[in-house]
């Protein structure tokens, strides 16, 4: 939707939309959050299941006329939506709440970073999108800051191949949410609701096994108390009021954007992680956000024309 268009005046309506998209950076930094508050509490597949299966009921509720209109849409493009939401949603959560146990919130934060990074590769890989020479610089600066959140603030432990698994991990999970991000520019064409709730419905199917073979290795844990609390605060703000809420934000000021937004996430998640989990940020997480949102800030402005 144009900001322009509509009886809303256009600084009103940019003003919602950044609020709105500024929410959404917030709710998706939480997420980090949350992660490390469940270690102990509930383990990472439960976590996954019960956190679509919950997200699955709250669309069954409200976004039913949303599903009906698009079921003839979405039934045509089944398998590809729902590899879309086994890898970008299940596959994603499912490592981010394993890294969870072998990393720092600090560094989950900062490693989401890398999205935007991976995101502009898969488009140059799979959408043949040209590059300019300035996002090539964005890009090598964005990779140099993930880089060195892996390896704790020393280069050195690259060369040794000694990076965090919690790291690991997470740089993988990002690499798949890109990829989920790349393949949403061939999205059929359905509202944005009907989508979300395939997708939701192939990670909850999806997280099923995950969780069975998690029982299997006797790793499985049901929620504590706290757990549950857990499960449902990632239900309602990461899930369910942030996709709402960023649909809502896309539709009044456009994806392009909108997008931008999300180079909040890593800096959100740095200031929750200190507040509210006491994590130390060293001066490497400093100059290692800066090459972050350098290098995305570096590859917006060197878009092509």
């Amino acid at each position: 939707m144009n900001s322009e268009a509509g009886d809303v005046p256009a600084k009103e309506q940019n003003g919602r939309a950044y609020l709105l998209l500024s929410l959404t950076a917030l709710c998706w930094a939480a997420n980090t959050i949350f992660g490390q508050l469940a270690v102990g509490e509930v383990s990472p597949m439960a976590l996954v299941v019960f956190r679509w299966l919950g997200v699955l009921i709250l669309l069954l509720v409200f976004a039913r006329g949303h599903i009906r209109r698009d079921w003839p849409i979405l039934r045509r493009h089944l398998i590809f939506v729902s590899a879309m939401g086994m890898l970008g949603f299940a596959g994603f959560n499912g490592l981010f709440y394993t890294a969870a146990h072998s990393t720092t919130a600090v560094n989950m934060g900062i490693l989401q970073g890398s999205i935007p990074m991976f995101v502009m590769i898969g488009a140059i890989v799979v959408l043949r999108t040209p590059v300019t020479a300035m996002q090539g610089i964005g890009v090598l600066a964005t990779m140099v800051g993930v880089a060195l959140v892996a390896a704790g603030g020393d280069f050195a432990q690259l060369a040794q191949l000694a990076v965090n698994h919690g790291d690991l991990l997470m740089i993988i999970a990002c690499a798949l949410y890109a990829g989920y991000t790349v393949a949403l520019r061939r999205r059929p064409a359905s509202s944005p609701l009907g989508l979300f709730t395939l997708m939701a419905a192939a990670a909850f199917v999806t997280a099923l096994p995950m969780a069975a073979a998690e029982a299997a290795a006797g790793d499985f844990r049901w929620p504590t108390t706290m757990g549950w609390l857990i499960v449902t605060g990632v239900t309602l703000f990461p899930s369910f009021l942030a996709q709402i809420f960023f649909i809502q934000g896309v539709e009044m000021i456009g994806p392009a954007r909108a997008g931008v937004f999300v180079n909040l996430v890593p800096v959100f998640a740095a200031v929750l992680a200190v507040v509210f989990l006491n994590e130390s940020f060293e001066a490497f997480h400093g100059f290692a956000l800066g090459l972050v949102l350098g290098g995305i800030w570096l590859s917006e402005r060197g878009k092509a024309e």
